[in-house]
């Protein structure tokens, strides 16, 4: 299988960095606000995360999800923000790199002995960090595409978004391996023919393992 795999293709927002949820207390810390306010917690207790519940479902959007999460938060502090990067630079602005997942650095260290060619489909990336995040993540320029539907309006599971990525690539869906967390964003890419890994943001060691095993490498 390794063989066949040409390109890595990952989501960025919950593969690549920790999720806001994993931060809770790093957020507080950073907003003023006592430990445990922010108390929803979306895939690690979906039980009690009604609005989670209600984008898994399909009732509403990720976006619309952040967007309701953001003004929550913005209210709580006496904020006015206008989208989800205020909300992001405002608790992770000062150390961006230290929202990175350590177990995908290890993998950018291991790929650096393949031909593997990178990408990040992002449906918000811009949109939710802000351009300025990227200059603080020298890792981004190891990877040859970076399709963000902040600005191309193309969002995942719409399959013209992956289709758009593995052209930039000169590749086929065939070659590339997806890595997502969101299962409605792993069903489109599969629709297309992706081979795919559904990134468990719980689990991220095991799913970096699977990762790692999927191309034929060895995540230590």
């Amino acid at each position: 299988m390794a063989l066949e795999i040409k390109a890595l293709i990952f989501d960025f927002g919950g593969v690549i960095s920790r999720t806001l949820f994993e931060t809770h207390s790093a957020s507080e810390r950073e907003l003023g606000l006592p430990l445990g306010t922010l108390n929803w917690m979306g895939p690690f207790a979906p039980e009690c995360d009604l609005l989670w519940k209600k984008m898994q479902s399909g009732k509403i959007s990720e976006r619309e999800y952040w967007k309701l999460r953001t003004e929550e938060v913005a209210h709580l502090i006496g904020k006015k923000w206008s989208s989800m990067s205020d909300f992001v630079k405002a608790v992770r602005g000062k150390y961006p790199l230290e929202t990175i997942r350590p177990q995908f650095l290890m993998l950018l260290k291991l790929l650096e002995s393949t031909n593997l060619r990178l990408a990040i489909l992002s449906n918000e990336l811009d949109l939710f960090y802000g351009p300025d995040f990227r200059k603080h993540l020298p890792f981004l320029k190891k990877f040859d595409v970076i399709y963000d539907a902040t600005y191309t309006k193309i969002l995942k599971p719409d399959p013209n978004s992956y289709l758009a990525c593995i052209k930039s690539l000169y590749l086929e869906p065939q070659d590339c391996l997806f890595i997502d967390d969101q299962i409605v964003n792993i069903k489109g890419a599969e629709l297309i023919g992706l081979n795919t890994v559904q990134f468990d943001v719980t689990k991220p060691n095991e799913s970096y393992e699977e990762i790692a095993s999927y191309i034929g490498l060895k995540n230590e």
